[in-house]
């Protein structure tokens, strides 16, 4: 069975109101979905992270670059495509764009694997559990949002089911080094105090019995982060995501051995030998790389490996469409280390509207993987038809 074509489809989704995250102005979702075609009509979609950018970058680094090199391959060698894209870009790029771009098409390969195999892509890679607790990711900066409203959108996660509810923090320009200084327009710019205040809110508002994390999003300093740890401890905080920059791997190391509060992240790092310098100086809890932007399902396997030799938990990250979410559950359910899904709940037709059968949480607040082959969906055509955006 071999591959005959590679294509992508740019989505785009405007938000009604903007939001933001402590380094990233959000007024819009985008997704990139990649598709995989072969010469027996079995065909695989997959999706590639396209934060931070153009959504044509990736693109063109997939049907340019990347398309060449997998074209004629047999499409189930999965592991000797990745190593061929890996291996033939060294000079061209290790990560960024180009592992993203790698993901998307990883993803489809496996998607037909499963399709060739009549079986969903966790039994594939061998499944641990098919049923997987979950959390609400959503608390980003709205303009004019207070603490309580703030309360009242994680309350409203809780009611649903859910038993852990993500917010954000660290959209502090005042914070020594925050990039916001350069890079920041002035949209619902916070103190640290003001922050913190927005994590005593919610922790007030749904209780001790609820699980709470609180991510950074890279736009803190060891200093700060520290401080906000004494206080996030008190507020019995289940983990802080991303305090540091990635590459700030000694500083995140110095916060896990403050014992405080687990350090969780970093979504920002790629590869496998990315999260070994993160592992290999004690300088994470938890790991969660994404299979969208972190070398796809191939390599997140290995990384999420790495990770159980350290005794590690692996909890992917995943903010994308529908297909980034049943992507990351599908590797999720194959971990024997596998901790918990990221369900986002911001408001976004590409996760909600973009499958003919949405996935969507349980009355308990689990989220039950697809069990089709493959990735185990569809996509809905009027959906992609609407949000489509044409290539320049």
């Amino acid at each position: 069975m071999k591959i005959t074509r590679v294509t992508t489809t740019s989505l785009r989704y405007r938000r009604e109101k903007p939001m933001a995250d402590a380094l990233n102005f959000i007024p819009e979702r985008q997704s990139l979905l990649v598709h995989v075609d072969t010469d027996e009509g079995i065909a695989g979609v997959g999706e590639a992270a396209c934060f931070g950018g153009p959504i044509d970058s990736t693109r063109t680094v997939i049907e340019s670059e990347l398309a060449p090199l997998v074209i004629g391959e047999e499409a189930t060698a999965i592991e000797r495509i990745w190593s061929k894209m890996f291996h033939r870009s060294m000079q061209h790029g290790r990560r960024g764009v180009l592992l993203a771009a790698m993901s998307g098409i990883d993803i489809a390969l496996w998607d037909i694997k499963g399709k060739a195999l009549h079986v969903p892509i966790y039994e594939v890679l061998g499944t641990y559990q098919t049923c997987l607790p979950a959390y609400a990711s959503g608390g980003f900066y709205m303009d004019g949002q207070s603490p309580e409203a703030l309360a009242d959108e994680a309350q409203s996660y809780v009611e649903s089911g859910f038993q852990g509810v993500k917010i954000k923090v660290g959209r502090n320009p005042s914070v020594p080094l925050n990039p916001l200084k350069v890079i920041g327009d002035g949209f619902c710019f916070h103190t640290f105090n003001q922050d913190m205040d927005r994590v005593r809110s919610v922790r007030d508002r749904i209780g001790s019995g609820v699980q709470l994390m609180v991510d950074a999003n890279s736009g803190w300093n060891v200093g700060t982060a520290l401080r906000a740890l004494r206080i996030l401890s008190e507020l019995d905080v289940t983990w802080l995501e991303e305090p540091l920059f990635p590459e700030d791997v000694t500083g995140s190391a110095r916060l896990v051995s403050s014992g405080l509060v687990p350090i969780a992240g970093y979504e920002t790092v790629q590869s496998r030998f990315g999260f070994a310098d993160l592992v290999k100086a004690g300088a994470v809890d938890i790991v969660q790389p994404d299979v969208t932007w972190s070398g796809g399902i191939t390599e997140c396997r290995r990384i999420a490996a790495l990770a159980s030799c350290h005794n590690l938990a692996c909890a992917p990250h995943s903010f994308g469409s529908a297909i980034a979410l049943a992507a990351n559950a599908h590797l999720l359910a194959s971990l024997p280390n596998g901790l918990i899904l990221e369900v986002d709940q911001t408001p976004n037709a590409l996760r909600d509207d973009l499958l003919e059968q949405p996935i969507r949480p349980n009355p308990d607040g689990t989220v039950t993987v697809p069990s089709g082959p493959g990735l185990g969906v569809r996509l809905n055509e009027d959906t992609i038809a609407r949000y489509r955006v044409p290539a320049t």
